[in-house]
């Protein structure tokens, strides 16, 4: 049997539209196609939030074994799931995945199922639902969208381990509550 357990989040906070807010590399250099600095500081808050034994890290969350993020093409070149997952990656001392790209969200999620611990996934807002339908089929209702304007849930895929209820998955939003202006509410 695979993971018992999936954890699906948005990339962190991007450039905006207008230009006023620029994407960085992690040395400060203008990228458009990386994360913003608010999304940099969520991606190493990050860190405290799946850190085990961390005293900010919600009992509920599994420390992740396995991290993937979208891999790049020459169309699709944002590295910012990557970049979300990279303070964590660094901590855990963990590979993160890029294996996959946006569009192939059917073969990540079977192959995110048959592994073995918790996987966590950095991915792009407007693909998260289809990769949430890929994973648990028609069984849950999960949200239809992913707001524009929300880089604070983790949406948590708990698969049952009784016998009564095998092959049930179980779905909750987690608020992160990193940030100041994080929403506990969930969409």
């Amino acid at each position: 049997m695979g993971t018992h357990t999936i954890m699906l989040i948005r990339h962190a906070e991007k450039p905006s539209k207008d230009g006023a807010i620029r994407g960085v590399t992690v040395n400060g250099f203008d990228d458009a196609n990386e994360l913003s600095v608010r999304g940099w500081q969520r991606a190493g808050a990050l860190v405290r939030f799946f850190a085990p034994g961390s005293e900010s890290a919600p009992a509920r969350m599994p420390r992740p074994d396995y991290l993937f993020a979208p891999g790049t093409t020459p169309e699709l070149k944002s590295v910012r799931g990557r970049s979300t997952l990279a303070p964590l990656a660094g901590y855990l001392s963990l590979p993160t995945s890029t294996a996959f790209r946006k569009g192939e969200e059917a073969l990540l999620a079977a192959a995110a199922s048959q592994l073995p611990g918790p996987v966590l996934i950095a991915w792009e807002h407007h693909a998260l639902p289809d990769l949430a339908r890929a994973l648990v089929g028609g069984a849950l209702a999960t949200p239809p969208e992913w707001p524009d304007h929300r880089f604070d849930m983790l949406w948590l895929f708990q698969h049952e381990r009784d016998r009564a209820a095998e092959g049930v998955w179980r779905f909750s939003q987690i608020p992160m509550l990193l940030l100041a202006g994080d929403s506990p509410d969930p969409f």
